[in-house]
């Protein structure tokens, strides 16, 4: 079980990376979209992540949102990193979304938060 909590986060901070490097670019040579996908890959596995290491198997959450939830219950530091109203979706048909510089940047901003919120909990290193 270790070892899947730890891909979980090692894949969420590798999105985060990722995600980072695209928005350093000028702003007109981002690919948005790969910020938004990457974010929300990010924000997922970070949450995964936590679940599975408090023995909390992550596949019975249907959305981000309701796991998000299950770690507010396990720690009220959570609620720090406001994911309520997250609505960043890289599906095609939300295509248009995802053009949006300043939601894009929102986005990773919410996927970096979580990743401080957990390196402050000496969660990951």
């Amino acid at each position: 079980m270790e070892n899947d909590v730890r891909k979980f986060f090692d894949d969420a901070t590798a999105k985060l990376k990722q995600a980072n490097q695209e928005l350093n670019r000028p702003e007109e040579d981002v690919v948005s979209w790969l910020v938004c996908q990457n974010a929300q890959h990010a924000i997922e596995n970070y949450l995964k992540g936590y679940l599975l290491k408090n023995n909390i198997d992550p596949s019975g959450f249907d959305s981000i949102e309701s796991m998000y939830l299950e770690c507010i219950k396990l720690n009220k530091e959570f609620e720090k990193v406001d994911l309520n109203d997250f609505t960043c979706t890289y599906a095609r048909e939300d295509m248009a979304f995802c053009n949006d510089f300043t939601k894009v940047s929102h986005c990773f901003e919410l996927a970096d938060g979580l990743d401080t919120l957990l390196r402050k909990e000496k969660i990951i290193a």
